[in-house]
Order: C-alpha cells, then sequence, then structure tokens
C-alpha cells in the first residue's frame, strides 16, 4: 500500500521550535540550522523567548525531505529507467535477456547490433557507409588539428553525418535503424588510418584495425579479439553516456544528435578515457618490468589504480573475463597479459579487486601496435549501437519524461536584489 502524505496543516498556524521539529523528525538545533541556511523562516514570539515557523513552509520543507531521502527505493537516489535491453546481475550481463559474452563468443559486432537493435539474429549482417556521407565526415575530420581526441574526430564525424542526411529527422523505427546501419561504418571511414593502409570493406573489425594499428596484416586472433571486444562492450545499461542519449532521445533528437550527446560524454576519464589511463600504467609497468615502483607511485600521487574493479561487479568483470581469454590466444600478447597479472596481484597487497574490461582493452591495444586512445576509440564506436538502441527504445516513450525535479535547497525566495 502507498504511504500516505500527512493530512495538510492549517494555513494560517504557526508552528512552535517543537511542533517544527517533529514534523520535520528533526532536533529542534537542526530547524535553527535551516532557518540560517535560508530554508525556513521564524518569528520571535510576542513577548516571548521562543520563534514561531509557517506551517506551509514547514510541510514543503518537510515534503522535500521525504522525496529526497527516498527518491531511489533503495538505490542511493539514482535514476531507474525501465529498458528491455541490458540486465546486469550476478557478475554477469544480458541482452535483451541472453548472456552477452555467449553472444560475443559467437556472433560478430555487427550480428550482435542487429540483435540488441531488433531482438533478431541476422547471420552475416553488414554495414555500408553511403560515399557520400563518408566524404563529409572526412572532409570535417581532416580540418581538426593533429591533437584532436578521438572522440573529437566521432563527434564531428557524426555531425557531418547528419549534415549530409536530409531524413535525419525521421524517427521511425525503420528510418533510425537505417541511419543505425550507415552510421557507424561512416564513423569507422572517417578516421584517419594509422599506417599506410586503409579497409572500408568488410567485417567492421578489420576496417576499424587499420584506423589503429600501424601493423599492416593482422593475425585472425587478433581481429577476432578487437571484434569481441566491439561485442561486448556494445551496451552496458544506464551507463553515463546512456543516460545523455536517452534524454536527449526524450527530447525527440534525431538519432545522430543523441549519439553526439553521448560522444560528449563518453570521453570523461571516468568512462570511455579509462582504458587510456590503463595503457599508459600498462606501458610503464612492460618498461620498468615490475609493476611495485608503478603502483607506488600511483598511491603516493592520491590516485587510483587504473583498470581494476567495478561499481556493478563484486566479483570479476565477465567482459575482462572473456576479453583476457582471447588475449591468451595472441603470442605477442604474453608479456602485456603477464604485466596485468602483475598489476591485480600488486594492488592486491593494498586492495583486493578484479581487473576490469579497460585493463582488458589495454592489454589489447598494447600488444597490437596502437596507441594509448585506441581503447577509448573501440569502447565509442561499440557503444554507437547501443545508444541507437537505446534511442529506438527511448522514442516510443512519453516525449520528455526524462526531466527530472530539481530539488531545490538555496535561501528561500523572495530575496532581497544583490547591491
Amino acid at each position: 500500500m502507498r504511504d500516505q502524505e500527512p493530512a495538510p496543516l492549517d494555513a494560517e498556524r504557526r508552528l512552535s521550535t517543537k511542533e517544527a521539529a517533529e514534523l520535520l523528525g528533526v532536533k529542534p538545533e537542526t530547524v535553527y540550522a535551516y532557518v540560517s541556511r535560508g530554508q525556513l523562516s521564524s518569528r520571535r514570539v510576542s513577548g516571548g523567548r521562543g520563534s514561531t515557523f509557517d506551517a506551509r513552509e514547514v510541510e514543503a520543507l518537510a515534503r522535500r525531505n521525504r522525496r529526497e531521502s527516498t527518491g531511489g527505493s533503495g538505490s542511493g537516489g539514482e535514476l531507474s529507467v525501465r529498458t528491455r535491453i541490458t540486465l546486469i546481475e550476478s557478475d554477469r550481463y544480458f541482452f535483451r535477456g541472453v548472456d552477452a559474452v555467449d553472444l560475443a563468443a559467437r556472433h560478430t559486432y555487427e550480428e550482435v547490433a542487429e540483435w540488441l537493435w531488433t531482438g533478431r539474429m541476422l547471420p552475416g549482417s553488414t554495414f555500408t557507409a553511403p560515399a557520400a556521407s563518408v566524404a563529409v565526415a572526412r572532409r570535417a575530420v581532416d580540418a581538426l588539428p593533429e591533437h584532436a581526441a578521438p572522440t573529437d574526430l566521432l563527434r564531428v564525424a557524426t555531425i557531418a553525418a547528419a549534415t549530409a542526411d536530409p531524413l535525419r529527422f525521421d524517427l521511425s523505427e525503420e528510418a533510425v535503424l537505417g541511419t543505425a546501419r550507415t552510421l557507424i561504418p561512416t564513423l569507422v571511414a572517417a578516421l584517419p588510418p594509422a599506417g599506410r593502409h586503409r579497409r572500408d570493406e568488410g567485417p567492421m573489425a578489420h576496417r576499424l584495425w587499420t584506423r589503429l594499428s600501424v601493423r599492416k596484416d593482422p593475425d585472425e586472433a587478433s581481429l577476432r579479439a578487437l571484434d569481441a571486444a566491439l561485442a561486448l562492450l556494445v551496451d552496458h545499461d544506464l551507463a553515463a553516456s546512456t543516460l545523455a542519449v536517452r534524454v536527449a532521445a526524450s527530447a525527440r533528437a534525431h538519432p545522430y544528435a543523441a549519439v553526439s550527446a553521448g560522444l560528449g560524454v563518453i570521453e570523461g576519464p571516468l568512462h570511455g578515457a579509462a582504458s587510456g589511463h590503463a595503457h599508459r600504467l600498462l606501458q610503464d609497468v612492460l618498461d620498468q618490468g615490475d609493476a611495485a615502483p608503478v603502483i607506488a607511485d600511483q598511491l603516493r600521487a592520491g590516485r587510483r589504480v587504473p583498470g581494476l574493479g567495478h561499481r556493478l561487479y563484486p566479483g570479476e568483470d565477465p567482459r575482462a573475463r572473456a576479453l583476457f581469454a582471447l588475449l591468451e590466444q595472441i603470442p605477442r600478447a604474453e608479456p602485456a597479459l603477464l604485466a596485468a597479472r602483475d598489476i591485480v596481484e600488486t594492488t592486491a597487497r593494498h586492495a583486493p579487486l578484479h581487473a576490469n574490461v579497460d585493463l582488458a582493452l589495454a592489454v589489447l591495444t598494447a600488444s597490437c601496435g596502437m596507441a594509448p586512445t585506441a581503447g577509448e576509440t573501440i569502447f565509442a564506436v561499440a557503444r554507437t549501437a547501443g545508444w541507437i538502441a537505446h534511442a529506438l527504445e527511448e522514442y516510443g516513450e512519453r516525449p520528455l519524461r526524462m526531466r527530472p525535479s530539481g530539488l531545490y535547497a538555496g535561501p528561500k525566495p523572495p530575496q532581497p536584489l544583490p547591491e
């Protein structure tokens, strides 16, 4: 049964300090703290030493406090959104009810993306980028300075591709799926090649390899690891960037704009850019031959050790476990794998944390001739498919539902104009 709100107080009635404290569920001294912060106003009792309080103000503050204390129904006040896409529980995660690790082991990135979008498995799925879209995206990316970050390139390419699509405002499911199948290959095609060769056909992992690695001819095991990384990272419930995408879609922004919103969030050091920090840490361990001094420097500087632990997985990150298993099949990855193991074991003396997918991505990028920022590119390209899935789902919901109410905690208006 739903908890009932207390009956409204008499608007003309004034409450004593004791009555206000009882209604708010706090000590009398806390009531005066509310007054000092401007959240309540008080009035001295005529001829007395106590104060009285406006019943309506006290009741409104009590309602705000109740909303704030119960905002998440046990989830720490976090926003909850009903979704049919991804479930995370018991150190596993599922795409539309199917184990995501199993999907990545048996299907390509493109096939997993289609499953996420439609709930149907389409064997042999491929994505094709329109020539006009690629041309305008490449021109935009080529105009950026050399030091531009991967997400800068992808964001500019997304905006450029949008300008080449006059039907981008069509939010029907068929149109959005068409956008998804052309936007992802356009983003990859717009990236400059890492070496002398650029591939624009075949599986997405093969095309992306030429943008990330200076090695011309990758072995099959390395390509399989890259493809699996894309499939494993395609979605992860309501991560910060995915929430940004859903907010944009709630306002009925077109898919390009929704993806751009996700790209604007993903480059944060606590999100998509985390693998770059793990890559640099791993490289330092490889250079020194020992994790102990590198970890000591991290702790001495008051920094967390990147690539370890995940708030959603008390045990192992299933994405890291799956990717490490594939990396063990690549002979040249052995030094990086040993360095990663050294990082985990050394840090365990301070805090027993498991490796997360950022450390696994670092091993992949460090052992395959890729730059430290390559993991961020892999993450962003992979997650674009998940963002489209969430945008599609949000387009089917009530418009502007992603509009939470602020819990105002500032001075009670009206305040005098500043001098």
